[in-house]
């Protein structure tokens, strides 16, 4: 079988009703959190909080969040040096593997997803182990897991694996041959022969065959050539603001944003979901939420904020130009700073602008989703938000 653009693919996995990701979708608004796998969560700041990268840690929130009605839970995958990106806390120095974490917590859950962020372009990497390894998790989890696939825009992190970073848009075109593979693999009932220009199998096969088509695919995308592969392979493309963290920035910007990664979507004759990554501080009044914010931000580690700023700037990730250093100081992707009220009121207003789900992060992770759950998820089912 040669690599060609026009072969079957499997089904999507919310064709099947009964798939998580269905029941994920039937949602007004997916709700999903942002796992603090790494040291420091989103939050280069030295004011006190439990927050922490460990398995244990994460395990509980995961439970307390499927608990909570949560629809999935998040990790991302980075690739850092001693020290981390620097500062007194070493900022993200310590970090858990998404992919293995995902399978740890499978065992753990009935409900929620999963979703494993994995760099396809470093190292081994090969079609066929994450056809197997992506089967066998996804009947682990009886198909709640999704791959989050990048193909990573530092330099500094290919140079970790002995490579050279390859050129923005080549890293798309080779991740859509992976994907295209990918599918095939999980499709195909026969032995698999493909002459790709990246990725080469002779005879290959792979089962168990996944439990709904295939596992769900997710990617992160700011650009052109992102936006055409989230539109070809994935079920969710997870998005940034394009005008940065601030809300009244922000949700103007994002209609135009939504609508041409969904025209992408619409070339290939497919549906695709938007998820954003709010970061909440939400306490029972504005001005408590607010007072909350300002001991985060005065207490930043700035030698961490520094070094994060010198990352992305060396870097060519397109989503993140126009968020400034100081916004990384709280996190996330757009800041949602208040009283319950506030909050649900904004997130409808993420929803007006066109995202289907939100990916939440907080600071202080447990209390904070503890208070999330108490106070404003009853309000997001008010608002229609939930059901």
């Amino acid at each position: 079988m040669d690599l060609r653009l026009d072969l079957p693919e499997p089904p999507e996995p919310a064709s099947f009703a009964e798939s998580p990701l269905s029941h994920a979708l039937a949602q007004p608004l997916m709700l999903g959190l942002f796992l603090p796998i790494q040291s420091g969560a989103w939050s280069p700041s030295l004011e006190p909080r439990s927050t922490s990268w460990t398995f244990d840690y994460n395990a509980e929130l995961t439970l307390r969040a499927e608990a909570l009605g949560f629809d999935l839970v998040f990790g991302l995958a980075e690739w850092v040096r001693h020290r981390g990106y620097g500062g007194v806390s070493r900022f993200r120095e310590e970090s858990l593997d998404p992919f293995i974490t995902a399978t740890a917590l499978a065992a753990l859950t009935t409900r929620i997803i999963l979703i494993s962020t994995i760099h396809i372009l470093y190292g081994p990497w090969h079609p066929l182990h994450l056809a197997k390894f992506g089967a066998t998790l996804d009947h682990i989890a009886a198909g709640r897991w999704g791959v989050n696939i990048v193909t990573g825009y530092a330099p500094r992190e290919p140079s970790m694996f002995g490579m050279k970073k390859i050129e923005h848009d080549l890293r798309y075109k080779m991740a859509d041959e992976f994907a295209t593979i990918l599918k095939q693999l999980w499709r195909s009932s026969e032995d698999v022969t493909i002459s790709g220009d990246y990725w080469h199998l002779d005879a290959a096969f792979a089962r168990p065959k996944p439990r709904f088509g295939r596992p769900i695919l997710v990617s992160a995308t700011g650009s052109p050539a992102g936006f055409d592969y989230a539109g070809r392979h994935s079920d969710i493309a997870f998005i940034t603001s394009p005008a940065g963290a601030k809300l009244v920035n922000a949700l103007p910007a994002l209609p135009q944003h939504i609508a041409a990664i969904k025209a992408a979507a619409g070339k290939y004759g497919r549906n695709l979901r938007t998820i954003i990554n709010p970061m909440i501080v939400c306490r029972e009044t504005d001005a408590e939420a607010w007072a909350y914010y300002d001991r985060i931000v005065t207490n930043a580690d700035h030698g961490a904020v520094e070094g994060y700023a010198r990352h992305h700037a060396l870097a060519d990730s397109k989503a993140w130009k126009n968020h400034l250093p100081q916004d990384r100081i709280l996190g996330g992707n757009v800041h949602i700073v208040g009283g319950p009220e506030y909050v649900t009121e904004q997130l409808c207003n993420l929803k007006r602008a066109g995202c289907d789900g939100l990916q939440i992060s907080f600071f202080d992770f447990k209390p904070d989703l503890e208070f999330f759950g108490t106070r404003v998820l009853p309000l997001m089912r008010q608002a229609g938000l939930r059901k």
